[in-house]
This record gives C-alpha cells, sequence and structure tokens, in this order.
C-alpha cells in the first residue's frame, strides 16, 4: 500500500512540474521570447496545453474573471500540494 502511496505522490509531483513548465511557457510564448513558428517550440506547447488544460478549465470557471491575470494553476498548485500532504501526513502513517 505505502508503494501506491509513493506513486502518487511521485506523479503529483510530476503533475506539479508540468503546471509550473506550462505557466512559465504560456508567459514566453505570450511575450515573444520564444519563436512561435519553430515546429519544436509548437509540440512542445501543444504538449503542454493538453496535459494541464482538462484540470485547468474547471477551476477557471469557478474563479473570478480578474482581467488578464489567470490565477487557476495557483490554484490547482495549491489542491495538489493539500492532496500530496494530506497522503504523507494522514494516509500514509494509517497504512504503516
Amino acid at each position: 500500500m505505502i508503494a501506491l502511496i509513493q506513486t502518487v505522490v511521485l506523479a503529483l509531483d510530476i503533475y506539479w512540474w508540468l503546471l509550473i513548465a506550462s505557466a512559465i511557457f504560456s508567459w514566453l510564448y505570450a511575450f515573444n521570447v520564444v519563436n512561435s513558428r519553430n515546429q519544436f517550440v509548437g509540440t512542445i506547447g501543444n504538449f503542454l496545453f493538453r496535459i494541464t488544460e482538462p484540470v485547468l478549465a474547471p477551476v477557471r470557471r469557478f474563479l473570478p474573471d480578474l482581467g488578464g491575470i489567470d490565477i487557476s494553476p495557483i490554484v490547482v498548485l495549491l489542491i495538489i500540494f493539500f492532496i500530496r500532504q494530506f497522503l504523507l501526513t494522514t494516509v500514509a502513517p494509517l497504512v504503516i
């Protein structure tokens, strides 16, 4: 059972970093730092969008409109942090 908890925590950690990479990439793309016509850059952007958008879109529906600021990645990161801490501090000791 502890192996399952560790695997879920690892998956949450990987998704954490994908969310951060997606946010940074969106800033770089918006400020025209990366070449948007480059196929490799487009592939990375498309991958990050497809992997994070299914989680971010429902969160955006519940958040108020803040103009050009999107805080949905921050909310999702907080949720991931909560789930991770809950697994490590509450569920894991019950299993051991």
